[in-house]
């Protein structure tokens, strides 16, 4: 054997080793920041499309709550605005985030499902407001209207934060282990 030809094939295999490992570590870490990009756009969409949702509703309680406008027209609307964030509430629990976004999905869902019970008390306190107009019952209809009213509003500001969370979400490198993992 002569060494002028083995030192350059080692040198050479050697070469072409790392080149794959880095590769592979480089397509880990593209796969990673794909993940984080697709979860923060599903993210924000999920996030814009439910404040959509919630402020148009909000608008039309509160102006219930003024007396600017009669409960029973916003009957619909409330029944409607309930179908929508629970639809929001499934499709966020389909979210498949990374690492770091399972806390963030998992708060916005939970933000959804407060959402939907706000809304289920606005629409009791409306459904109560539409058949009884004196006493007590008025003051209970217009208590349950105001806690949901407010219960949606901290729902939306909620949401919005778990969105700026998931938007500032950077992707981990997947080869490096975590501390937990190397103690164990």
């Amino acid at each position: 054997m002569e060494w002028a030809i083995v030192l350059p094939l080692v040198a050479f295999v050697a070469l072409a080793v790392l080149f794959a490992m880095f590769l592979r570590r480089a397509g880990r870490l593209i796969a990673a920041t794909r993940d984080v990009e697709r979860f923060r756009r599903q993210v924000a969409d999920l996030a814009t499309r439910s404040e959509t949702s919630l402020g148009e509703i909000c608008s039309r309680v509160d102006a219930v709550r003024r007396g600017q406008v009669a409960a029973p027209t916003v009957v619909d609307d409330i029944t409607a605005s309930i179908d929508a964030v629970e639809k929001y509430a499934v499709e966020g629990r389909a979210l498949h985030p990374p690492a770091d976004g399972g806390r963030i999905r998992d708060e916005i869902v939970a933000e959804l499902e407060r959402a939907k019970r706000a809304l289920e008390m606005i629409d009791h306190g409306v459904s109560i407001q539409a058949s009884a107009r004196s006493g007590g019952r008025e003051i209970e209809a217009q208590t349950a209207i105001k806690r949901g009213y407010l219960n949606v509003l901290h729902a939306r500001e909620a949401i919005a934060r778990h969105a700026a969370d998931a938007s500032s979400l950077v992707a981990a490198d997947p080869s490096r282990r975590s501390t937990s993992s190397r103690s164990a």
